[in-house]
């Protein structure tokens, strides 16, 4: 990046540089954004836009990275953080309208203290409401479409809102991961008034539940693989006897084997050639092709 677009840059947010991706996403893995910026607002968000799309520079938006699987390379791009300012929220009777930056536990937490029901299975997804929605995250059976009313989207230099059926939501699945072209900007929620220990109990439920069965005290993205329509994915990584199976510094757990951990300062190939070879194995083995959860990011195959 020149010097010039570096300035320009500064005056719509903050910009920094050689930041690893370790810093970036949930996984600690990968190598160096050469530019990461984070827009002040709206106008800073547009504006940067229109310089990389003006002067061919790629670029990527990042909430929290914690659906992320980045490339040990260097990413000459620029990253655009939406966490840093684009955090406001206000609560109306049942909606919730929050900025894309938000945090998806915290926005959990909000709605219990306004003794609002709908977010308790968010409770313990480290995503910003734009990553959520992106994915249409979810657990417990439960999904971000179902809460969503309304989506802001910055189309080109348009600023649109979407209603849910716009959004074309399934499992794991948005119409925005079709057009990465597309950023969300905000989002509008409809939750329902609940009996506020009712909503208390399920979160702490689910929480104890999470700590129970998920590996929370390594670094990972949360589950690799997507289930299949006729069963859950850890059930056919123990079939191929994975669980446990490490490979440099990434393992598969012992607790929860969909989920892949960050056990000894990991290199990003080291995760992509555990997944790499479970998606072998079972496609070998059971003629089940699974997909992966995890986006992979600045990789050249």
């Amino acid at each position: 990046m020149n010097r010039e677009v570096a300035r320009q840059l500064s005056q719509f947010g903050d910009l920094e540089h050689n930041v690893s991706f370790t810093t970036l996403t949930t996984f600690r893995v990968g190598g160096i954004a050469e530019n990461v910026f984070y827009p002040r607002n709206v106008f800073g968000l547009t504006s940067a836009i229109a310089l990389c799309r003006e002067e061919g520079i790629d670029y990527k938006v990042f909430g929290n990275g914690s659906n992320i699987l980045p490339s040990d390379d260097v990413y000459s791009g620029l990253i655009i953080k939406l966490t840093r300012y684009f955090i406001d929220y206000y609560i109306d009777d049942e909606y919730i309208h929050a900025q894309a930056g938000c945090s998806l536990i915290a926005l959990s937490y909000k709605a219990l203290e306004c003794s609002l029901s709908g977010l308790e299975f968010a409770n313990g997804i480290p995503a910003t409401l734009g990553g959520a929605i992106y994915m249409n995250a979810g657990a417990y059976k439960c999904e971000m479409s179902e809460v969503v009313e309304e989506v802001q989207v910055l189309c080109g230099d348009d600023l649109i809102w979407f209603d849910k059926d716009q959004c074309q939501f399934a499992y794991r699945s948005s119409i925005f991961q079709r057009h990465p072209e597309w950023t969300i900007v905000a989002c509008k929620l409809h939750l329902k008034k609940g009996d506020h220990q009712t909503i208390e109990q399920l979160v702490k439920n689910r929480r104890e539940k999470r700590s129970a069965t998920q590996p929370l005290d390594f670094p990972s993205a949360g589950s690799t693989f997507r289930n299949t329509e006729d069963t859950y994915a850890w059930k056919y990584i123990d079939e191929i006897g994975y669980r446990g199976k490490q490979i440099g510094g990434a393992r598969v757990s012992d607790k929860h084997s969909n989920f892949i951990i960050n056990v000894d300062n990991a290199k990003a190939s080291d995760v992509k050639q555990l997944s790499d070879e479970i998606r072998e194995k079972v496609r070998e083995q059971f003629n089940v092709e699974l997909k992966m959860e995890v986006e992979k990011f600045n990789w050249k195959e």
